[in-house]
């Protein structure tokens, strides 16, 4: 949804729908903390704020942005959520690593999304530097957390709509 050119604060703000009575899980990786708990803060405030109740919110920690698809799945397998969002950080280091979780992370989701009926939202960050990381959770770019949470309240409408 994001471009270089979009706020990603900007989809925070044009919710078309409510989150009222809606149930959201949060999994978030511990790894990347300071990324990945501005992402978590910027998802939640914009979940509470188009009406969804705190007690309607659960987050769950995992270890780092691998264990995401676990963690993502067995919430999707209990059938208590309207929509799951998978919030981690991955940043380029000198090896391979990060072309393998990247890649792993990304088919992970998708493969949860294509048997399950809760969406599963895609918030990781996958930055060349801890800079991009941070104008994207927060900064200069603003919060992709922002972005997720509004995709998963219209993805929960969309599911219902069919």
């Amino acid at each position: 949804m994001a471009t270089a050119l979009t706020h990603l604060d900007s989809f925070g703000q044009s919710i078309e729908r409510e989150a009222v009575g809606l149930r959201f899980g949060l999994v978030v990786s511990k790894w990347n903390s300071e990324i990945t708990e501005a992402l978590y803060q910027g998802c939640f405030k914009t979940l509470v704020g188009a009406g969804a109740r705190v007690e309607d919110i659960t987050r769950v920690s995992v270890p780092g942005s691998f264990e995401l698809i676990y963690a993502c799945n067995y919430l999707a397998s209990t059938k208590k959520f309207d929509a799951i969002i998978a919030i981690g950080s991955v940043i380029q280091g000198e090896t391979k690593h990060f072309d393998f979780v990247c890649e792993a992370v990304a088919q992970g989701i998708k493969d949860i999304n294509l048997k399950n009926e809760a969406p599963v939202i895609f918030c990781v960050l996958t930055d060349n530097t801890w800079e991009q990381s941070k104008a994207r959770s927060g900064g200069k770019h603003g919060n992709k957390g922002v972005e997720a949470a509004a995709a998963a309240i219209e993805m929960t409408y969309l599911k219902k709509s069919i």
